[in-house]
């Protein structure tokens, strides 16, 4: 075969291929609520919330939408306009706020457990002290009741190693990834729910004195839980490892999977 002959033929491939690439659809975004507020003297979630949808949003692979439950605490009796959404991430403490309808209890139950992604940011895990059900979502929660000296709490704000979990089978959210020097609250002494869970990463608490889970995730029903304890501030979010375990972490929660190009 002559070369320009096969010069043709080269060619025709690599427009044909060009011609499918275009006609195929672009993915889709993760649609997500990130249901926020909280106390601002702990926790500014008018900072934190924000760099959490500037995380998403970097990734081209999110539609973030930020909604205010402490102003609006029947935000969630709406099950209709939640089914719109993928994730529900969760940047909220109740405290002292208007406290939630049993319906929209239900409500953020039925959407994970009828297949859609959920993601426990830092103290959120504490906001529903008596909600039995809300425990065994997140797998672990940060206590206020239980006796004084197995209440939740951390050290001081500083510097620690945050270990990753390595298994048989690397996991979608930590693939390629190492552990990593942070400067964050270290969240101890988490009440457990005895749900299983899969830890990701861990670190060892000096005010403890125990090895604490940090990143982990769960099933429920057929959603997935990613629980993710970092997060105290913006420069703390601004960590390039914590960055990306949150971005993955979020997609594997909405989606099941997180895509190989992110995971190298």
């Amino acid at each position: 075969m002559k070369r320009s002959a096969v010069a043709v033929m080269v060619c025709v491939a690599v427009f044909a291929r060009a011609a499918a690439a275009a006609e195929e659809p672009a993915a889709k975004p993760i649609r997500v609520i990130l249901v926020t507020g909280n106390d601002v003297k702990a926790h500014d979630w008018t900072k934190t919330s924000p760099q959490l949808k500037k995380i998403l949003d970097a990734t081209k692979k999110f539609n973030v939408t930020i909604v205010n439950l402490a102003e609006d605490p029947k935000l969630l009796e709406n099950a209709d306009s939640l089914k719109k959404y993928d994730l529900m991430i969760l940047n909220y403490f109740q405290g002292n706020l208007p406290p939630i309808s049993d319906k929209s209890k239900q409500n953020l139950l039925s959407f994970v457990r009828d297949g859609k992604g959920f993601a426990c940011f830092h103290m959120s895990s504490g906001s529903w002290q008596d909600w039995d059900e809300w425990h065994k979502l997140v797998g672990r929660w940060w206590t206020t009741t239980a006796p004084k000296e197995q209440r939740s709490g951390h050290g001081p704000r500083g510097k620690f190693q945050a270990v990753i979990v390595s298994g048989a089978e690397p996991d979608p959210v930590t693939k390629g990834m190492d552990s990593f020097e942070v400067d964050d609250e270290l969240y101890a002494k988490l009440a457990d729910s005895k749900e299983p869970i899969k830890i990701l990463f861990l670190a060892e608490s000096k005010w403890s004195g125990k090895i604490e889970p940090l990143v982990f995730t769960k099933s429920y029903g057929k959603g997935r839980m990613f629980h993710f304890c970092f997060g105290h501030d913006v420069p703390a979010l601004e960590n390039p490892s914590v960055m990306k375990i949150f971005a993955r972490g979020c997609e594997w929660a909405a989606t099941g999977k997180v895509e190989e190009s992110e995971a190298k």
